[in-house]
C-alpha cells in the first residue's frame, strides 16, 4: 500500500488546482471554480470507483483520513463502501420485520405449510427477546452468542436450527442492502471457533420407533380403535410415508386400479412427485374407509372438523396403544426391517422412503423410480405387518434382489 499521510494541514490549505494524494486512496481535489473536496478512490470487482467524503473546510484533513480508514476496513471485509453508505441512508428495519419479510418471500416454496409457524415459534422464544427490536444492521456476534450460549448446551439441535435461521435472515437483509454482508451468525470460520459442534454436545436423539418384531401386534391393536385417525397411522405404517404426506393425502392421488398413490411434488420434502406402490393390505384399508361430504371431502383422513389432521393426533393414537414412539419412527421401523430381514439393495429401501439416492449425477442418469421392485418390497412389508406374531418371534423373509 502507498505511504499514508503525505499531506499536511498547510499543504491542504495552500493546494492549487488538481488532485493531491494523501495515500491509501484518499485524494484532495481542488477544482478550477475554487471548490475543494475529499474523495476516496478504490477498485471494486475490477472497476475504479470514487466516493465523496465531504467538502473542505467542512471536513478537515483528520476527519477525511478517518473516513478513508473506515472505507478501507469495509473493503477488507468484502463490502463496497458506496453501497454500504447507501444502505445506511435508508430506514433500516428491525430483525423481526426482516424475519417476517423473509418468511413471506420463502414460505410459498416450502413443502410443509407449518414450517413458517415453526420458524416464528423458535424465533419468538429465543431470538426476538434479544434482537427482535434491534435495527438489523446493529446485530453483531455478541448478540448472536447471547442467544445461543445457553440454548446451545441445553438443546443443541434447537440451537443449531435457531442459528441457521438467524443466518439466513441476516443474509437476506444484507442482499437487501440493510446491513454489512459479513454475517455474525455464520458457522464456518466464525461461530465454530466459539461453540462446539452441536453433535458433540450431546448425541442426536433419533425418532423413537417401534421394533419391527412388535409392530404387527401394535397395528392389530390400533386397527381395532374407532375413528379415522387410527387408520391413518396404519396406512402410514403400510406405506412408510411421512406423516404430513398421509395427513394431506387426497382421494384424487389414489389409483386403486393400479394400486398406486401419486404424491404431487408440492407436498413432498424434496419437491418432486413420488409414486407409492400400495400393497393389497393398503388398498383394502382404503376401500373400507368412508367417503365424507362437505368440507375436507377430498381428504382421505380428515380431522373431525373436516381439516387436515395434526401430527399430534397421530401421536395420540400411539399413546392410546401404550407405545412410546413417534409416528415418524414408523419409517425407521420399516427401514430396519428391510435391511435386516430382506436382501433388497439399499437404493430400493431409500427410494421407498422418498430419499434421494446417490449423487446428483447418479440421480440424473437414474430416470426411473424403480416402482416394480419397490412394489415387491412393499407387498412383503404389508404381508408382514398383517400377520401378528408372539412377542420375541422373528421370522426372516426370503432374500430378494
Amino acid at each position: 500500500m502507498a505511504k499514508l499521510g503525505k499531506l499536511t494541514a498547510r499543504t491542504v490549505e495552500t493546494a492549487g488546482v488538481g488532485k493531491h494524494g494523501d495515500g491509501g486512496g484518499l485524494w484532495f481535489v481542488v477544482r478550477k471554480n475554487g471548490s475543494k473536496a475529499w474523495v476516496f478512490r478504490y477498485t471494486w470487482h475490477g472497476k475504479e470507483r470514487s466516493m465523496g467524503l465531504g467538502p473542505y473546510p467542512d471536513v478537515g484533513l483528520a476527519e477525511a483520513r478517518e473516513k478513508a480508514a473506515d472505507a478501507r476496513q469495509l473493503l477488507r471485509n468484502g463490502v463496497d463502501p458506496i453501497s454500504y453508505r447507501r444502505s445506511q441512508s435508508r430506514k433500516v428495519p428491525t430483525f423481526k420485520v426482516c424475519a417476517e419479510r423473509y418468511l413471506a418471500a420463502h414460505a410459498p416454496a416450502w413443502s410443509n405449510p407449518k414450517t413458517p409457524k415453526h420458524w416464528r415459534g423458535s424465533l419468538e422464544r429465543h431470538a426476538y427477546p434479544i434482537i427482535g427490536d434491534m435495527p438489523v444492521n446493529a446485530i453483531e456476534t455478541s448478540h448472536v452468542m447471547e442467544i445461543l450460549e445457553t440454548l446451545w448446551f441445553d438443546r443443541p439441535e434447537m440451537g443449531s436450527r435457531v442459528r441457521g435461521r438467524i443466518e439466513r435472515i441476516l443474509s437476506w437483509a444484507a442482499v437487501q442492502g440493510y446491513r454489512d454482508p459479513l454475517n455474525p451468525a455464520r458457522w464456518r470460520g466464525h461461530l465454530d471457533q466459539l461453540l462446539p459442534q452441536p453433535t458433540k454436545v450431546r448425541a442426536v436423539e433419533h425418532y423413537k420407533h417401534v421394533p419391527y418384531q412388535e409392530l404387527p401386534g401394535v397395528l392389530e391393536k390400533i386397527r381395532s380403535m374407532p375413528g379415522i385417525t387410527p387408520q391413518a397411522v396404519v396406512f402410514m405404517a403400510l406405506t412408510a410415508a411421512r406423516g404430513i404426506e398421509v395427513r394431506q393425502a387426497e382421494w384424487a392421488e389414489i389409483d386403486l386400479e393400479t394400486s398406486t398413490w401419486t404424491i404431487p411434488g408440492g407436498k413432498m420434502k424434496a419437491g418432486k412427485e413420488h409414486r407409492v406402490p400400495l400393497s393389497p393390505e393398503a388398498v383394502a384399508l382404503l376401500e373400507a374407509l368412508p367417503r365424507f361430504e362437505g368440507k375436507g371431502s377430498q381428504l382421505i383422513f380428515p380431522s373431525p372438523s373436516g381439516g387436515v389432521l395434526s401430527d399430534m393426533a397421530l401421536k395420540r393414537v400411539l399413546v392410546r396403544a401404550g407405545i412410546d414412539a413417534t409416528p415418524h419412527g414408523l419409517r425407521s421401523t420399516f427401514a430396519t426391517w428391510a435391511r435386516e430381514q430382506t436382501g433388497y439393495p439399499w437404493e430400493i429401501v431409500e427410494s421407498c422412503l422418498a430419499h434421494a439416492v446417490g449423487s446428483s449425477v447418479a440421480q440424473a442418469y437414474n430416470r426411473g423410480d424403480m416402482l416394480a421392485r419397490r412394489r415387491r418390497l412393499m407387498e412383503e412389508w404389508g404381508a408382514y405387518l398383517s400377520t401378528p406374531r408372539p412377542a420375541g418371534e422373528v421370522v426372516p423373509l426370503p432374500m430378494r434382489g
